[in-house]
């Protein structure tokens, strides 16, 4: 065979391999509004980026005829490519081959661009669209899993994984996205779940549908599985670009600077009234969040779970960080078993890849009952203590109005290792609201007073002096635990002036072999 005729073998196996399943499965795919695995591929990657690993690779089994269905690439496309200018690596599952079931040669090449990431230090992005294990393979399917998994384990807090899950995800699939930080599910087209309906009607009695058992809305609501629940695959893809610009490309970088022309000085004089007189009224705090970032830009996580916490990524003069924020607009901005998790997790990522951490703190407290207590808000309150008082980045906290008990010291108090804490001139910080600590406080004297309106009287007269004591931050600050009492419209620029002087800080914990965080 001359060299003219070798070549033109390469360009036919090619022109093979790039069309995965056949024109039929490629038709059929995008009849359910879905793209192909190339497809997503050059929509996520800088134009002409892409290099593409095991483009020939086949699959080795010879039971159940399949020796007779050779594609070349075995179901899923990998490779690296640039996002931005930076590079990334990236696995996209294709469902026209086998339907994206995973097969041993499957596996081996999302372990191969894992390893790679690795090496290189580099984010990993995977577009799952799979029916699962590839049951003609039996065991050797679910080891490829496991190796699969233990990569996600091993770069776990060493690169930035994103999951975008664009198709079906169900049995032992799901735990690779869920061992990465970010998971990404768009509307109508795809599902997770360990069990399926068929199964679970045979073994539960439960009649349920895909959609109400694994869709997007379900783990973007309920489970909080999901980060982003994007209305289309090219909204899912803008948004897997977007939070990329905000992360470092691994754990021993910073995350990436960039030009601000956002003046740092900005008033915001809206802020100054933003807080309601009436303490128990509530009010947006993403408002406060877009007056204060750079040019209002504010990517926020999990938006439809837990809506009593708010968790994302902005700028502050250029400089990306991590803002946790109570929501007064959402059950009063009380922390709960699903809040405390949902943070937790958010900020030892940011303390993982050397973002800051920027609070904003409204919290009336723990919410309080049995379910609950029954479900173990003592543990899962535990978990976002213990994440602030482990992390060792920057963190700046501002104290907008109430900081009570418990939830005074979780949310990024001095006593967890807080570096500047501020507070407006609103701020509450004390062990209880008024009404409660007058119960305890002066419950004997109350109960003697027979007549009801002067027990109400004595009551008001009672909590506005309490009020007058603790609804105010100078009680705190005069222990050092507050840095400064600022002027709402000033906390732009007193939160970047902030953050320029722990840019060079540093900050360790003990040696040990990990930490035994309460899961």
């Amino acid at each position: 065979m001359s060299i003219e005729q070798k070549i033109k073998e390469l360009l036919e196996k090619r022109v093979e391999a790039k069309k995965g399943g056949g024109e039929k499965r490629m038709e059929s795919q995008h009849s359910k509004g879905k793209f192909t695995a190339r497809e997503r591929i050059d929509m996520l990657l800088d134009e002409g980026s892409f290099e593409e690993f095991d483009m020939f690779v086949t699959h080795r089994t010879h039971d159940f005829g399949l020796e007779e269905q050779q594609f070349l690439g075995d179901g899923v496309v990998t490779g690296h490519g640039t996002i931005d200018g930076r590079v990334v690596y990236v696995f996209s599952q294709d469902f026209t081959v086998f339907g994206g079931s995973l097969s041993e040669t499957f596996a081996l090449k999302i372990c191969k661009v894992m390893d790679q990431a690795m090496k290189v230090g580099a984010p990993v992005i995977g577009i799952n669209d799979s029916g699962g294990a590839r049951i003609q393979e039996g065991v050797r399917s679910l080891a490829g899993y496991a190796e699969i998994f233990q990569r996600n384990i091993m770069a776990s807090g060493v690169i930035p994984q994103i999951s975008a899950v664009f198709g079906p995800c169900a049995g032992g699939a799901v735990y690779s996205p869920a061992l990465t930080d970010f998971v990404l599910m768009s509307e109508n087209s795809s599902y997770m779940f360990v069990t399926g309906p068929k199964v679970t009607k045979t073994v539960t009695g439960e009649d349920i549908s895909t959609e109400d058992l694994g869709g997007a809305w379900v783990h973007g609501t309920r489970s909080g599985v999901t980060h982003f629940v994007a209305t289309n695959e090219e909204e899912g893809i803008l948004l897997i670009r977007k939070l990329l610009s905000y992360l470092p490309q691994n754990n021993l970088e910073d995350p990436p600077l960039t030009e601000c022309t956002d003046p740092i000085n900005r008033l915001e004089d809206s802020l100054n009234q933003i807080i309601p007189e009436n303490p128990n009224k509530p009010y947006d705090v993403l408002d406060i969040i877009h007056a204060i970032v750079d040019y209002g830009e504010f990517l926020e996580i999990q938006r439809h779970y837990a809506k009593n916490i708010v968790i994302g990524f902005a700028k502050f003069n250029g400089m990306p960080v991590g803002i946790v924020a109570n929501q007064p607009n959402f059950l009063a901005g009380v922390l709960d078993i699903d809040a405390s998790r949902k943070a937790a997790r958010f900020v030892r990522f940011c303390d993982a890849f050397n973002i800051p951490i920027v609070t904003l703190v409204d919290v009336p407290g723990f919410l309080p009952g049995s379910g609950q207590e029954y479900g173990g808000i003592i543990i899962h309150g535990a978990k976002l203590l213990f994440a602030y008082g482990e992390a060792t980045v920057p963190k700046v906290t501002v104290t907008l109005r109430k900081s009570y008990g418990g939830a005074h010291d979780v949310m990024g108090s001095k006593q967890l290792r807080g570096d500047i804490n501020y507070a407006w001139p609103s701020a509450e910080i004390a062990v209880m609201g008024p009404a409660g600590a007058i119960e305890v406080l002066d419950g004997k004297n109350i109960q003697q007073i027979k007549d009801p309106q002067e027990r109400a009287e004595y009551i008001l007269k009672k909590e506005e002096e309490y009020r007058d004591k603790f609804a105010n931050p100078y009680e705190a600050a005069k222990y050092g635990y507050i840095d400064d009492v600022i002027e709402p419209r000033n906390t732009r620029f007193r939160i970047i002036r902030a953050l320029r002087a722990l840019a060079t800080k540093k900050d360790v914990n003990p040696p040990k072999k990990h930490s035994n965080i309460p899961l």
